[in-house]
C-alpha cells in the first residue's frame, strides 16, 4: 500500500472519536431499552399497596393521577413490554384493599403504560431506589389511600368488637397488685363514647312513645304499648370498664421489601418475628393486671414494609405505654447465638456489636424503599428522634431487664445484660422502648428453633411474663394528652 492511501493518523483518530459519539448518542435510548426486569412484585395493605419493578439498569417513569375513576397512569421509558411485566396483572390479589387491578401496554416504541385501577381515592408517589443488598434497581409505586386508616380507630374497633366477650384468659397473677386504675383517660372516654348507643334523631319519633305534636285527626289515640326496653349497657359498661387499658406496641421487624436476615435454610426474619408477634398479641389481648385490660397494637399485621419513623408514629398515635420491636439476629459467622435486647442509648453504643447491629437495622429504610422526596418536613422528623429523655431510657431499661430474665429462663443469651444503641425504631421521646433479637437466625440450630412453633410459644410466653411483671412493679400513668 502506497503512502496515499494509508490513513493519516488524525483520520484514524477522527474515525475513532465519531465512533465514540456514536455509541454516546446511542447509550441513552438503545442501552436503556436493553434493560431486563428482574422482577415484579405486589405487596397489598391497609396502610398502602405497593407496585414494584426491579431492573438491571434504572428506569424512568412519567405519572398521571385520575381522580374519577381514581387510576395511575404510568409511562415507563426504556424498555419494551414482555412477559414480566405481564405478570403484574395477575399478581393484583381479590383482598388487596387499594388496587382494583392493573393494566400494561405498548404505547410507543420503548415506552410502556401502565395502568393501575384503584379501589379508592388515592395519593401515590412513584419514585426510584439505587440498588442496595440482593436489590437491583426499584421503579416502586406506593399508593396511598387519601383518607388514611387511623391506627387509633382501628384498635378502638377491635377493642370493642371483644368488649361484649369474655377474656379468654384470666389474669395473670405477678405477686403484687396494680394500682388502682387513675380516674380519667382520654382513650377509655372515646371507647366509651364509640360504644355508647347512638341516640336517634329528634325528628325521628321512637317507636312505642308518645310524641308531643298536636294531632292531625281527632281519632283516639292509640293504646300505649309498654315502652321497649332500654338497651342492655353490657357494651358500655365493657367498654367503662376499659377506662384504663393497657396498650403494648408490638413492632414485628422488616417486611414486604425487605427480608430481614436470611438463614442458612432460606428462613426469613420478617416471616418469623411477624408469627411471635401474632402469638404474643394473643397473650397480651387475654390478659388482665390489677383489673387493668391489656390490648396489643401491631405496627404491621402482615407481610409490608413500614418505615422506621412510621413505627415509632403509629406507636405515638394510639398512646402506646410500652413499645417491644421484635427482630432475629444475623452476623457474619454461623457461631454467633443467644437472645439479646436492646434499649435506647442519648450517648454512644454500650458495645461495638451493639453499635454495628444498630447501623444494620436501621438501614432498614434503604433496603425496604423509602421515598425521601415524600418527607417534606424532615426538621420534624429528626426532631422528634432527637427528643429521647433520660426517663425513657431508665424505663426501657427496667422493661429490657426483666423481658432479658424471662427469656433467659428458656433460652440462651447471647449478653447477660441490656446493650444500648442508637436505634431509630427506639427513639420514641415518651415511650419506653426496647428491641428484642430473639435469636440468631444465621445460626443452623438456632434458626432451627426459630422455625419450631414450640419455640415460638416458649418466646411469646417469655415475653408476655416480662411484660406483666414490669407493669407488676410500674404501673401505667394517667394518659393526659387528649386523643
Amino acid at each position: 500500500m502506497s503512502d496515499a492511501r494509508r490513513p493519516s493518523p488524525l483520520h484514524s483518530r477522527r474515525t475513532l472519536l465519531r465512533a465514540g459519539s456514536l455509541v454516546l448518542l446511542l447509550g441513552t435510548q438503545q442501552i436503556a431499552r436493553g434493560a431486563t426486569i428482574v422482577a415484579v412484585r405486589v405487596w397489598p395493605a391497609p396502610d398502602y399497596s405497593r407496585v414494584t419493578i426491579e431492573s438491571d439498569r434504572a428506569l424512568t417513569a412519567r405519572q398521571t393521577f385520575v381522580d374519577t375513576p381514581p387510576r395511575l397512569a404510568v409511562d415507563i421509558e426504556g424498555i419494551d413490554l414482555n412477559p414480566s411485566l405481564r405478570e403484574l396483572v395477575a399478581k393484583v390479589r381479590a383482598d388487596d384493599p387499594n388496587i382494583a387491578g392493573i393494566r400494561v401496554g405498548q404505547n410507543a416504541p420503548g415506552v410502556v403504560r401502565l395502568v393501575v385501577d384503584l379501589k379508592q381515592a388515592a395519593r401515590p408517589q412513584v419514585f426510584t431506589l439505587q440498588p442496595v443488598a440482593a436489590y437491583q434497581h426499584r421503579l416502586v409505586f406506593d399508593l396511598y389511600p387519601a383518607q388514611p386508616p387511623d391506627p387509633l380507630e382501628a384498635l378502638i374497633a377491635e377493642r370493642l368488637r371483644d368488649a361484649t366477650a369474655p377474656l379468654p384468659g384470666s389474669a395473670i397473677g405477678t405477686g403484687r397488685a396494680m394500682a388502682a386504675p387513675p380516674l380519667t383517660d382520654p382513650l377509655g372516654d372515646l371507647i366509651a363514647r364509640h360504644s355508647a348507643p347512638q341516640a336517634m334523631p329528634p325528628a325521628l319519633p321512637v317507636p312505642g312513645t308518645a310524641v308531643a305534636t298536636a294531632p292531625v285527626a281527632p281519632a283516639p289515640a292509640a293504646p300505649a304499648r309498654p315502652a321497649a326496653p332500654a338497651t342492655p349497657p353490657t357494651t358500655a359498661r365493657a367498654a367503662y370498664s376499659t377506662d384504663r387499658l393497657i396498650i403494648i406496641a408490638l413492632d414485628p421487624g422488616h417486611g414486604g421489601e425487605d427480608p430481614g436476615a436470611i438463614g442458612p435454610r432460606g428462613t426469613r426474619e420478617k416471616d418469623v418475628v411477624l408469627k411471635v408477634a401474632h402469638l404474643l398479641r394473643d397473650r397480651i389481648n387475654a390478659t388482665q393486671v390489677g383489673g387493668n385490660p391489656m390490648r396489643a397494637f401491631l405496627t404491621r399485621d402482615g407481610d409490608f414494609f413500614v418505615p422506621l419513623a412510621a413505627r415509632v408514629d403509629k406507636a405515638r398515635r394510639v398512646q402506646a405505654d410500652l413499645f417491644v420491636s421484635i427482630h432475629a439476629d444475623a452476623f457474619t459467622t454461623p457461631s454467633a447465638r443467644g437472645a439479646s435486647v436492646f434499649a435506647l442509648s442519648q450517648g454512644g453504643a454500650s458495645s461495638s456489636a451493639a453499635r454495628w447491629l444498630a447501623n444494620k437495622e436501621n438501614e432498614a429504610d434503604l433496603i425496604g424503599g423509602v421515598n425521601l422526596g415524600a418527607q417534606q418536613d424532615r426538621h420534624v422528623q429528626r426532631a422528634l428522634l432527637d427528643m429521647s429523655t433520660t426517663a425513657q431510657i431508665n424505663d426501657s431499661l427496667k422493661l429490657g431487664s426483666v423481658l432479658l430474665g424471662e427469656i433467659g429462663g428458656m433460652a440462651k443469651l447471647h449478653k447477660p445484660r441490656v446493650e444500648q444503641a442508637g436505634f431509630a425504631v427506639l427513639k420514641a421521646p415518651d415511650i419506653p422502648s426496647v428491641l428484642v433479637e430473639t435469636a440468631f437466625i444465621s445460626n443452623p440450630e438456632e434458626e432451627s428453633k426459630l422455625r419450631s412453633a414450640a419455640y415460638q410459644e416458649q418466646l411469646a410466653d417469655a415475653l408476655m411474663r416480662g411484660i406483666v411483671r414490669y407493669f407488676a412493679k410500674n404501673p401505667p400513668l394517667a394518659r393526659s394528652r387528649t386523643v
